[in-house]
């Protein structure tokens, strides 16, 4: 469910990307369709952020210190052009057009992202260890 519910968050915020940046496009007949896409394409940013990122951090430890973390916008705009790369090679009208729109592109999904799961409640249960009386 949890899975179900950041897909979700995540296509919300690729959407409002999608509204202001003129450079990442969604090309579909339909509102159902672009809707369809935007899930498909969060998926693969799940996926993306699930399983390369991680590795990006490790092997670039050096450079998140050395940069006081701000590498990261650089990583989050690389990654964000790899789903936009990966969706081409699914065939899923989603592009995101160069280095920059990727970059603001990738902010405003993080910022959006981040606001609206402020707003769902946080469903996972707390464990007991830290309500345990010394």
């Amino acid at each position: 469910m949890r899975f179900l519910v950041r897909t979700l968050i995540t296509a919300a915020s690729l959407w409002v990307a999608t509204a202001l940046l003129d450079n990442i496009t969604v090309t579909g007949s339909s509102g159902w369709a672009n809707a369809l896409t935007l899930l498909a394409v969060a998926v693969i940013f799940g996926v993306v952020n699930a399983v390369i990122k991680p590795i990006i951090q490790v092997l670039g430890c050096l450079f998140y210190v050395v940069t006081l973390g701000l590498i990261a916008f650089v990583v989050n705009a690389l990654l964000f052009l790899l789903v936009s790369w990966l969706a081409g090679l699914l065939h899923l009208p989603f592009h995101v057009e160069g280095f920059w729109t990727a970059l603001l592109g990738a902010i405003i999904v993080s910022v959006v992202s981040w606001a609206i799961s402020l707003v769902l409640p946080d469903r996972r249960p707390r464990s007991s260890w830290n309500s345990r009386s010394i």
